[in-house]
């Protein structure tokens, strides 16, 4: 028996199907994820059944175009040097490593791509380490949130993703010990550093702030994508934030778009 049609039943899969294709023709033409330029997506994950599950519910939206995939952080690291992307799936557990390791690494070698973990653990924790580390997005396995093509789409356009169990209690610990609360490392990060951004990088963060690619800006600015990285890990050294959606809201408190 094909293990993805046991996992979600035919019928629910042959509706999730339906349902992507009827929201892929309605999806606004402002935000990111069109049929003609998809949101690029690689994979990260050692479990060949939960791989076919995420890859069949990608592979149905049009507006998604999963790239490649690894099933190891070895792996993972030769393909997220390798390929462009705009965001990352990534499960905890790789068997060689973890997946906090490709995180740390995929936020250095593609600053403004986004990291959405996949996993079996769902205490907050985990989940707080992955926030802070830069991720936007923990879906646990077996639970339900939607779908994978939804939770792409949210954090390629500014949001984030959290399966809904997981988003209570940490909303919960919030309100029971205040934002302390989310971790050691959250309660001590400092104030963003007076050092000002350059023209350049002001120019540069307003276009990534726009949901603009590093190679599009590169292509504006007529600088090499790889300049464009280095300009956006050090407008995240001087905001000390860690994800594009991060260093847009930072930006804009300290009125650093205008």
């Amino acid at each position: 028996m094909n293990t993805t049609t046991d996992w979600l039943g035919s019928r629910e899969l042959g509706g999730i199907a339906s349902t992507m294709a009827t929201e892929a023709t309605t999806w606004p033409p402002f935000l990111r994820g069109q049929p003609d330029h998809p949101v690029r997506v690689v994979m990260i994950d050692d479990d060949p059944h939960m791989c076919r599950v995420i890859a069949q519910e990608l592979l149905a939206d049009a507006r998604i175009d999963l790239v490649a995939q690894a099933n190891s952080l070895r792996e993972g690291r030769h393909m997220v040097a390798r390929y462009d992307f705009d965001v990352m799936l990534v499960d905890l557990n790789l068997g060689d490593g973890t997946g906090f390791e490709l995180i740390e690494y995929m936020k250095s070698a593609h600053p403004v791509a986004e990291a959405v973990v996949v996993s079996a653990m769902e205490d907050e924790e985990h989940a707080i380490h992955a926030f802070e580390l830069g991720a936007t997005g923990y879906l646990v396995k077996g639970s339900w949130f939607g779908n994978f093509a939804q939770a792409v789409l949210h954090v390629v356009n500014g949001g984030a993703t959290v399966t809904p169990n997981l988003a209570r209690r940490l909303l919960r610990r919030l309100g029971a010990h205040g934002e302390g609360a989310l971790g050691a490392g959250a309660a001590s990060r400092h104030a963003p550093s007076a050092e000002r951004l350059s023209e350049r990088e002001r120019e540069i963060l307003r276009l990534v702030a726009s949901g603009h690619t590093s190679c599009e800006i590169g292509r504006d600015l007529s600088i090499s994508a790889q300049t464009v990285n280095t300009h956006i890990k050090n407008i995240y050294r001087k905001l000390q934030v860690r994800t594009r959606a991060q260093a847009a809201t930072r930006a804009s408190q300290f009125g650093l778009l205008s």
